[in-house]
């Protein structure tokens, strides 16, 4: 895709695309994990990955035609109610926790606190006091089918993402554009070999196991509603994939991001209902 406003790819294109999902990314390192449970399960990913691009159900493309999804309509009208909720959240920006503060393999593609996070649900665990915060933002992204993540998505200025790609093809990505300061070539994300840019109130949904890049060069900052769903699969592939979402709970690097992240709960809600009594 050429630079400029972000052009949907048709049904047929989805369906035809040659898949060239690579299962690793040149110069970045998995981060080592020695359990033999956590290696044993990441040898069944590989290969449901590969079961996963033979049954996907609207094919395999990088960049999906929001018409797949009908969901995505409700998602979008929902965006002044999630920005509102979105702005009292940004008022304690700075108190925040950056990705890899809660999710440590994160370290492999950002090391500062550029990018930062408000989780309502992770991996299908539910952040009960962040979604009191936003009840709305909850009730929109209810309306996505088998929805496993949903957070706020901060990229304070300058950060840049390098090339990666996710750790599992089971899952697409959606975003919805809810502060986008500079739509142009300063502020844009690459799937594959498509440049995007995010739009206020407009969705984008891709499968980010396809290598991807993201970028904020502009001097503010960018939000996106970052949400992960299941990826509509054939059987037998709907059925490990099911499976696996519901084992992955059970790994060290899943159950270490949400020790991380009831941890920081604790503090930020501690430290509100301090100056609330002060």
């Amino acid at each position: 895709m050429t630079e400029g406003t972000l052009k949907e790819p048709s049904l047929q294109d989805s369906g035809a695309e040659e898949v060239e999902q690579e299962f690793g990314t040149a110069g970045i390192a998995p981060m080592a994990r020695p359990s033999k449970t956590t290696r044993f399960f990441m040898g069944i990913v590989s290969w449901a990955e590969k079961l996963n691009l033979k049954y996907a159900r609207f094919g395999n493309p990088p960049v999906y035609d929001n018409a797949v999804f009908p969901w995505t309509s409700e998602i979008e009208k929902a965006w002044p109610d999630i920005r509102i909720e979105l702005d009292r959240v940004l008022l304690r920006q700075s108190e925040l926790p950056a990705f890899q503060d809660i999710s440590t393999d994160v370290k492999t593609i950002s090391t500062d606190s550029q990018w930062k996070t408000f989780f309502l649900v992770g991996f299908g665990v539910k952040s009960k006091q962040n979604i009191q915060a936003c009840p709305k933002t909850w009730a929109a992204v209810q309306k996505i089918p088998h929805l496993k993540t949903a957070m706020f998505s901060i990229f304070e200025p300058g950060k840049h993402l390098p090339a990666h790609r996710g750790p599992y093809n089971g899952v697409l990505r959606l975003h919805l554009g809810l502060i986008v300061p500079e739509p142009g070539d300063k502020l844009a994300i690459r799937v594959k070999d498509r440049i995007c840019h995010w739009q206020e109130g407009k969705a984008l949904i891709f499968d980010d196991a396809y290598e991807h890049e993201a970028w904020n060069h502009t001097d503010k900052t960018r939000v996106v509603l970052f949400v992960d769903f299941v990826k509509p699969l054939g059987f037998p592939a709907s059925f490990i994939n099911w499976a696996l979402m519901n084992l992955a709970i059970f790994t060290p690097f899943i159950r270490e991001g949400l020790d991380n992240h009831k941890e920081w709960e604790k503090r930020f809600y501690a430290e509100a209902e301090t100056l609330r009594n002060q």
